[in-house]
């Protein structure tokens, strides 16, 4: 099978109508990319990895379903192992570990993207573009932002990536902006 973004987004868009959910998704694949541009990685593969991460959330979002359904549409297509194992690792549920890069990298990205969209939109401007580190630092400590967020899962990705929380926000927060237009994270910038 030919792994293609646009084939990828279908998929997405099939499954997922909220947008919110393909913000989500638009967001954790910009900063995978990010990541795999940093790394030399494969920013095409990672980027359709961290696209697809969640498109079976929106009609089944159980602990009992979410990856797993999408995991099996995913092979019926015939998306290569990998794209799959990258997929199940990003919930701690599953019991797939995290070892290669990919995976590390997309646990890292999927809970911040989300945590730094959420410090974007109440900020006065409603943009990444004047967003800072120290801003979402400090929003992690206001246990009622976002508080469906679990801070120790922030500080995890960082350390899978051997990086400093506040590195890791910044590289993530400078992805970001490189999209923000798509994101919805100009605001009035």
């Amino acid at each position: 099978m030919d792994l293609t973004r646009d084939a990828a987004w279908q998929l997405l868009t099939e499954y997922t109508k909220s947008e919110s959910l393909l913000k989500h998704a638009l967001a954790v694949e910009t900063a995978v990319r990010g990541y795999a541009r940093k790394f030399n990685e494969d920013e095409t593969g990672w980027g359709i990895v961290a696209l697809l991460h969640d498109f079976d959330y929106e009609r089944w979002p159980s602990l009992e379903e979410h990856p797993y359904r999408g995991s099996e549409i995913l092979r019926e297509r015939g998306y290569p192992e990998w794209v799959i194992r990258g997929i199940l690792s990003h919930a701690d549920y599953t019991g797939v570990p995290r070892d290669g890069l990919l995976e590390k990298t997309l646990f890292a990205c999927d809970e911040l993207a989300g945590f730094i969209t959420a410090a974007s939109l109440v900020r006065p401007s409603k943009s990444v573009l004047d967003l800072e580190a120290s801003s979402v630092i400090k929003r992690m400590k206001d246990k009622a932002f976002a508080r469906g967020v679990k801070r120790e899962d922030l500080r995890a990705g960082a350390e899978l990536l051997a990086l400093p929380l506040d590195e890791h926000i910044t590289n993530v927060i400078g992805f970001m902006r490189g999209n923000a237009d798509a994101l919805g994270l100009r605001g009035s910038l």
